[in-house]
């Protein structure tokens, strides 16, 4: 969320930038609204200090001053809590509709970001590991996966309905072991502490990650007894939200957390798109990586948790590019993301695998995670997360970089001590 402040100073230009990811800031109706609640605010003041005053002058008037002035003063102090009770409940009722207005509002896309709205504008940042020049026609994963005995679309079909699947044998064994692979990786060597945290929870916490209001038919809702509850699309939300409503002092940032968690999404809109296999599916598990980090450092604490997830990447031998997002085309709460982009030959083309996301104080305003530094400066932190990586998606990305002429598929050298086996065959 952002401060209304920011988005009327003509030094944050906040209108442009805000059209450049395709959203018309309604200026009109912001400045009403704060008009407004700083008119009530004002004459909520002005009334309880009058009020005071008459408190005095009434107890003054009761020490043998005039009986008439006295009940006069009593009918001003009666009139005056009106005003008082008036002026506050029209605050409170100006107040909820402006944190409305604002929870629609996305984060500023940073000037730095390429213009577009969709992954044909992106640019390009690097490109690690070659392609395999392949001297066979390569298959995609469906395909490979169903030839190795390892993956049952029909089956998980049968159990729950289109975009579920079922991995059996080496599969599953493959799935818990890029997992297993992962959070080593990410508490080990970079620092990470790993949570084991709720995939249910409740409105304030999707609230104050970005998910809701805006992107509610996106989720899966549930409920217990007389609780409302959402199944997480990722762990960013409980991991995020482990600190809101604190205050934590800027010599403890950064926080690293991990968690490996299933994630639901109901993916609406995209229907037609990826119906095939495991890119897009209702529920997929994801190792989680987020940074919770004093604000003036989050840019550099991004490049810091690119390097994580690239590194999972690297050490798995998937070949990859990482690309700059276009300003319309960043997630609702970002304010700069770069994607990593896996080479799938079997799709001729690379395809997402991760996204890393620099979120500014944008979430934290919402979760009211704020920080005090040794000297009295107050603030609120700054947010990241990215993948690190989805366990689906790499598994998808290992079946079709390692298939052989053969049909066999060879196993990442990383893997082979969770594994026990060293290549999948027919």
């Amino acid at each position: 969320m952002l401060d209304p402040r920011v988005l009327l100073d003509p030094a944050t230009d906040a209108v442009r930038k805000l059209a450049r990811r395709g959203f018309a800031l309604d200026v009109t109706s912001l400045e009403k609204l704060l008009a407004g609640r700083n008119s009530a605010i004002q004459r909520g003041d002005e009334a309880r200090s009058e009020s005071k005053r008459v408190a005095a002058a009434v107890k003054a008037a009761g020490r043998g001053g005039d009986p008439q002035e006295r009940d006069a003063l009593v009918a001003r102090a009666r009139e005056l809590k009106g005003v008082v009770a008036a002026a506050e409940e029209e605050h409170r009722e100006l107040e909820a509709e402006l944190q409305d207005f604002l929870l629609g509002v996305p984060n500023l896309p940073s000037d730095d970001l390429p213009d577009g709205a969709s992954d044909e504008d992106a640019e390009q940042v690097r490109v690690w590991g070659e392609p395999a020049q392949l001297d066979f026609t390569p298959l995609d994963h469906v395909d490979i996966g169903e030839k190795l005995g390892i993956l049952d679309l029909p089956r998980a079909t049968k159990l729950a309905g289109p975009r579920f699947a079922v991995l059996r044998g080496k599969g599953a064994a493959l799935e818990r072991a890029i997992a297993r692979y992962l959070l080593d990786l990410h508490t080990q060597q970079h620092g990470y502490t790993e949570w084991s945290v709720p995939t249910l929870v409740n409105r304030v916490t999707m609230t104050g990650t970005g998910q809701l209001p805006k992107f509610e038919q996106d989720l899966f809702k549930t409920g217990v007894a007389d609780r409302e509850l959402y199944l997480i699309p990722t762990a960013e939300v409980p991991l995020t939200n482990l600190h809101a409503k604190e205050t934590l002092a800027v010599e403890d940032l950064p926080l690293a957390y991990t968690a490996h968690t299933p994630c639901f999404r109901s993916e609406a809109g995209s229907y037609g798109r990826d119906t095939r296999g495991l890119i897009r599916l209702h529920e997929f598990s994801k190792v989680e990586l987020v940074r919770i980090v004093d604000a003036e450092t989050s840019r550099a604490e991004l490049e810091v948790l690119l390097s994580h997830a690239e590194a999972a990447m690297q050490g798995l031998g998937l070949a990859y590019r990482v690309v700059r997002l276009a300003a319309g085309d960043i997630g609702f709460s970002a304010e700069y993301t770069y994607d990593i982009e896996v080479w799938l030959p079997g799709q001729q083309k690379y395809r997402e695998i991760s996204s890393v996301s620099d979120f500014g104080t944008f979430q934290a305003r919402r979760a009211g995670i704020r920080t005090k530094a040794k000297d009295g400066r107050r603030g609120f932190a700054a947010t990241l997360n990215g993948s690190g990586l989805p366990v689906g998606r790499t598994l998808v990305a290992i079946l079709e970089q390692g298939q052989q002429a053969d049909g066999s598929v060879r196993i990442p050298d990383a893997l082979v001590p969770y594994t026990g086996f060293t290549e999948l065959t027919p």
